[in-house]
């Protein structure tokens, strides 16, 4: 097998078993690598230390598969997967949306595969999870055996990773037109070919359901709305008024019909840019009593955190200063960039810049389909806060 090597003493974060690799420990990289081949690598002193797919087009050169000298092939992925599945059928067995496999986190570098009813969506972000596209394919089928196997590989990651996007059925019939799932309780509209994400936010189930707890007789101010997980759940939580902005019309269409789908009174809906809408809304001395901003990745990597945190911060000033005395903030970033520390710092700059006392009810993360690996923090790209203004 061919060999990675690292430079001396760059070893340390693998030993702590830290699965990525970047290019900067690198000391020689194998001759003629192909994009995603498995690599042992070794320390300067000839150590072994890990198997990893090796993509030369990357910052993260190296991703570890296994820590253990052994075969990576079909077997493999069969085993990885298997044992996801069986995480979750343990911790959420009565649940029919859901990710199945969490990357990283499952021992699995570069895979995303999402499970709605009969339909599993794979998500491939990395060298070595497209090299492997068959036999992770085949051990779904094995392991799940769903009537439909899509593939949507289109995360802006993959343009770091100088790979294409590959968007497609991989098996079976194709995902159905008018195809619906049911998430706590809710019934919820989900397009798996054109959708963000792989159709629908599984990350976000627990916390719409802390929403739909506290939302009784609330007039509710819900951004970046989507498809309308949060504004369905106030709904069914007894909001006297639910108004939802997002920039998307056509993701407003697909929020009106999920109410719809719910026998709910249809929300207010603003289509338009979040930013603009809010200072139109304080411009006209609006004001709400539970605000939920779950904005886009607006860092991707830690290298964006600085221009991420002005955008975050003016969003939840702007949310801050819509909030009634007593008011809940529901506040998120996606961005793995930004450390839930600096998050926490970030929402606290912008109550005070807003002039108001507020403290922290709650912390938010994702689900326990969403499981954080203790050697990749990384892992917990989904932080959250609930706040109260006094």
């Amino acid at each position: 097998m061919k060999k990675l090597i690292l430079k001396p003493g760059r070893e340390k974060s693998l030993k702590r078993r830290h699965p990525w690799i970047f290019s900067g420990a690198v000391a020689k990289l194998p001759d003629a690598v192909e994009g995603g081949e498995t690599v042992e690598v070794r320390a300067s002193d000839g150590e072994f230390l890990a198997l990893a797919a090796c993509n030369p087009q990357s910052q993260i050169v190296g991703r570890v598969w296994d820590w253990q000298a052994r075969e990576i092939d079909a077997g493999f992925f069969l085993e990885r997967v298997a044992r996801a599945v069986e995480l979750r059928r343990r911790l959420l067995p009565d649940c029919a949306a859901l990710r199945l496999v969490h990357a990283e986190s499952d021992g699995l570098p570069g895979v995303v595969i999402d499970c709605y009813g009969d339909v599993v969506v794979v998500q491939l972000s990395s060298a070595g999870a497209m090299r492997w596209r068959d036999a992770i394919v085949d051990a779904i089928d094995q392991t799940v055996k769903p009537k439909t196997i899509f593939e949507r590989s289109d995360a802006d990651v993959l343009t770091l990773e100088g790979l294409q996007p590959q968007i497609g059925l991989l098996r079976g019939a194709p995902p159905p037109s008018d195809m619906t799932v049911i998430d706590a309780g809710a019934k919820f509209e989900i397009d798996v070919p054109h959708g963000h994400k792989t159709g629908f936010y599984l990350d976000q189930r627990d916390n719409r359901r802390r929403l739909r707890e506290l939302a009784a007789n609330c007039e509710v101010l819900d951004c970046f709305a989507y498809s309308g997980g949060f504004t369905i759940n106030a709904l069914l939580g007894g909001a006297a008024r639910v108004t939802a902005v997002d920039s998307a019309g056509p993701a407003l269409a697909i929020l009106r019909r999920n109410a719809a789908l719910n026998n709910l009174p249809a929300p207010e809906c603003i289509e338009g840019d979040v930013f603009q809408v809010l200072r139109k809304l304080r411009d006209q001395a609006r004001s709400f009593d539970l605000i939920v901003l779950d904005p886009p990745k607006f860092a991707p990597t830690a290298a964006h955190a600085e221009k991420a945190a002005r955008a975050y911060k003016d969003i939840n000033l702007l949310g801050f200063k819509l909030l009634k005395p007593g008011g809940l903030l529901f506040s998120f970033s996606c961005s793995g960039g930004v450390s839930r520390d600096l998050f926490q710092k970030i929402v606290a700059g912008a109550a005070l810049d807003a002039g108001v006392d507020a403290q922290i009810v709650n912390h938010l993360s994702a689900g326990v389909d969403h499981p954080v690996a203790l050697n990749f923090p990384e892992s917990e790209y989904l932080k959250g806060v609930i706040c109260r203004v006094a």
